[in-house]
């Protein structure tokens, strides 16, 4: 059982995660949305992916975090100083307007985005030391339903006020949200961590030095590969409804608020499985799990599915997304090194970012050559690719020690 302490911890730590994503997935949906009214090209909105750049290249400065860092106090005060500016950041958009002042909101945004990521780097190192092996899938957890109820929210629910009472009104309550939720961090006295060495200080070469650990590189192949299988089908799935002739808001029911409410539940079901069973159990569960959804969509392509068909297999989708997260963030938990704490687990997560970024334009790729049955075949062989590399590859692995030894020697 989890005791209060441990629970109003996970809590605070939720809080954080998803005072982080509701404004990211709002910016991310409401400009192309905003840029398309204004008639921008579609060239043009694509290449707003790009404001998420600060999220991928994040690893360059989270050595100085890890560096200037030794106490729960110096964590908290990265994390109260970066959501402050990012707060502030929010409130500076709404007082422009969208047509006139563009190129100013998109620098803007793009700031905040950096000041989030270095509250997310500060974030996961204080929780990689705040909480015990046992416990990381659950704050793993709240990490991911902090995601997926961000994007819940931030897509859904803000975009619907947003066509109610416009950008100038939205934004002030959402700065104000970010603010409110950094209160659980700054009333709870109960997150303690043994404080750095100086010699456990991290350097700006950590970085590099984190591929040299002996063992690493199997942990890097397993962030490839283990949920590669399921997000070229993720990229996919909304544009194939779309061809089995689905509505935009059909669509946005089954796959944006549907789907991802059972990403958020099964978040939490998977850091409770973890707790349960183990890492290495729950690496070959999960896998299983990935392998059926990626068959069953393999499957569904060869007929023409029925909506409670398509609703199955997007919770399925969905489902084992959300626990596959769980087991890739607390390996990575488990992965980093005393002192650089959160330069190694941005490391890793940012391996994982980059890969579904590949995996997402690949997919887009194979269906347009061979068709979505090509796709989700290819989808299939990365995830029986993903099964059987980790039951190679970790096969000496026991669930309680093989990891840490792995990467910490």
């Amino acid at each position: 059982m989890i005791n209060k302490e441990k629970t109003y911890n996970l809590a605070t730590f939720f809080c954080l995660y998803i005072a982080q994503t509701i404004p990211m997935s709002f910016f991310s949906t409401v400009i192309p949305v905003m840029m398309r009214q204004e008639n921008f090209t579609l060239s043009a909105i694509g290449l707003l992916q790009l404001i998420k750049l600060p999220w991928i290249v994040k690893f360059l400065w989270s050595p100085i975090i890890d560096r200037h860092t030794a106490t729960t106090g110096d964590y908290k005060r990265w994390i109260f100083s970066s959501e402050l500016i990012y707060a502030i950041l929010i409130f500076s958009v709404a007082l422009l307007d969208f047509k006139t002042d563009f190129y100013t909101i998109l620098t803007l945004i793009i700031i905040s985005f950096i000041a989030s990521a270095t509250q997310d780097i500060a974030t996961d190192a204080l929780a990689v030391l705040s909480f015990s092996r046992k416990d990381k899938s659950m704050v793993n957890s709240m990490q991911s339903m902090g995601s997926f109820g961000g994007s819940m929210v931030g897509s859904g629910v803000l975009l619907l006020l947003f066509h109610q009472i416009g950008w100038n009104s939205l934004l002030p309550c959402l700065a104000v949200f970010v603010l409110v939720m950094l209160l659980p961090l700054f009333f709870n006295k109960g997150i303690q961590i043994t404080p750095k060495l100086p010699q456990q200080r991290a350097k700006k070469a950590d970085v590099l030095y984190f591929f040299t650990q002996r063992g690493i590189w199997k942990q890097i192949g397993f962030l490839f590969l283990y949920y590669s299988g399921l997000i070229g089908t993720l990229a996919m799935v909304r544009p194939w409804l779309v061809d089995l002739g689905y509505s935009v808001q059909e669509i946005g029911m089954m796959s944006g608020v549907a789907g991802t409410f059972v990403g958020f539940i099964s978040a939490f079901a998977g850091g409770m499985i973890i707790r349960k069973i183990g890492r290495w159990r729950a690496r070959i569960l999960f896998s299983v799990f990935v392998l059926t959804a990626t068959l069953y969509f393999l499957a569904l392509s060869y007929t023409q599915p029925t909506t409670p068909l398509l609703y199955g297999g997007i919770f399925l989708l969905w489902g084992s997304y959300g626990m596959a997260t769980i087991v890739v963030y607390t390996t990575a938990m488990d992965c980093v090194r005393p002192g650089r704490e959160g330069t190694d687990f941005t490391i890793q997560t940012v391996i994982t970012h980059l890969s579904g970024m590949i995996m997402a334009i690949l997919s887009g790729r194979i269906a347009d050559m061979t068709g979505y049955h090509g796709l989700f075949f290819f989808e299939t062989c990365i995830a029986v690719t993903s099964l059987v590399y980790i039951l190679t590859v970790f096969r000496k692995e026991n669930h309680k020690s093989y990891i840490i030894n792995q990467c910490k020697s």
